[in-house]
């Protein structure tokens, strides 16, 4: 009696094959069962999808599209999570978002948006898994560093917004976050502000590289800022009012303040206005992004500019890249500073605070 022949899958990357052997099944049955096609039944679907996981397999449906040309679509994916009280209507998004249309019209593609929890960032394959697109742009990393890198580790063609961070996998496309956050504190700190306050949440890696710009242009100076001056808000205009309330009240001194986005320190001026604090005779504020509200605000908002435009070219190149075959490395954009009223203080009033410190 001869034995059956075992059909073990070839070293190296799993193929379709591979997986029909072992399920048992023709590979056009792989194939609609890892579409996720109705014509094959739950069960084996289920089979399939965990040998599929099992030897870290996934459906190149991209490249396939590609060489095919059946999909000129790029994915553009903005994770929703509660915890942040970051909106999809958020005018840096907004901003972001119609940097990489141009971007894509410009290559001939089309755009894809949609929205994941980010408690479920694997959902954010999905359009690739199921050949609506060749790839993901994703915005923003929030606390989901170890979920982006499954991604990656599944071959998910993927670039994100965000910043660059130890240990990762995935490709990033971000502004100098450390350099604007001391270009702000630094710009603060020439116009005779000591008492700094930071406005914004540290936990999040693009305001953590932020806050820790702060903190060098502090120590470059030879000073400290005191623990009651950072205020790790999240994005809720609510959340933020109240913590400046409880700032304002304390009697911690504050003579300005740095604020992660500019929709916060819109937000901070409100309430300093409502206590009777002048911006920015009493308390100077630079905001971050520079989105199109900033230099219309009353007073005109100095802030950090993001290159917009140029961010949404290097998000779809790097994806096109990717998609081609080549190793991207993450890209880092300048940030610079925009002086406007609200940091401009009265030479008088300069002196007089420098000399105070």
């Amino acid at each position: 009696m001869t034995s059956k022949p075992q059909h073990n899958p070839a070293p190296g990357r799993a193929q379709m094959a591979d997986i029909a052997r072992l399920a048992g099944v023709a590979v056009s049955t792989v194939s609609r069962a890892l579409a996720g096609s109705p014509l094959v039944n739950e069960k084996t679907r289920a089979r399939v999808a965990e040998l599929a996981a099992s030897l870290n397999y996934s459906v190149n449906v991209g490249a396939q599209n590609l060489r095919l040309k059946q999909s000129k679509t790029i994915a553009v994916i903005v994770p929703h999570e509660a915890a942040t009280g970051q909106s999809l209507s958020d005018p840096f998004f907004l901003s972001l978002i119609g940097s990489i249309a141009d971007a894509c019209t410009a290559q001939g593609f089309d755009m894809l948006l949609s929205r994941v929890d980010a408690e479920h960032l694997d959902r954010a394959g999905l359009p690739y898994q199921t050949g609506r697109a060749l790839g993901i742009i994703l915005i923003g990393q929030w606390h989901h560093h170890d979920q982006l890198n499954a991604l990656a580790l599944r071959r998910v063609p993927l670039v994100v917004w965000g910043a660059k961070l130890p240990q990762q996998l995935y490709c990033t496309v971000g502004s100098d976050n450390l350099a604007g956050g001391r270009l702000a504190t630094e710009h603060l700190l020439a116009q005779g502000a000591r008492h700094i306050a930071f406005l914004g949440d540290p936990s999040l890696p693009e305001i953590s590289q932020r806050y820790e710009g702060y903190l060098q242009a502090h120590e470059r100076r030879g000073l400290r800022p005191a623990p009651e001056l950072c205020r790790p808000v999240p994005f809720i205009s609510t959340a933020i009012a109240s913590d400046m309330d409880a700032l304002l009240q304390s009697g911690q001194a504050l003579d300005a303040l740095f604020a992660a986005s500019d929709l916060v320190a819109m937000t901070a001026i409100s309430t300093l206005r409502r206590h009777g604090r002048r911006v920015p005779e009493d308390v100077a504020v630079v905001g971050y992004d520079d989105i199109a509200l900033a230099v219309h605000y009353q007073p005109p908002l100095s802030t950090i500019r993001q290159p917009i435009e140029a961010a949404g070219q290097a998000l779809v190149q790097a994806l096109l890249a990717q998609l081609g075959g080549e190793r991207v490395l993450p890209t880092l954009l300048p940030t610079e500073l925009v002086q406007r009223q609200t940091s401009r203080l009265p030479t008088k009033l300069k002196a007089g605070s420098k000399t105070a410190a």
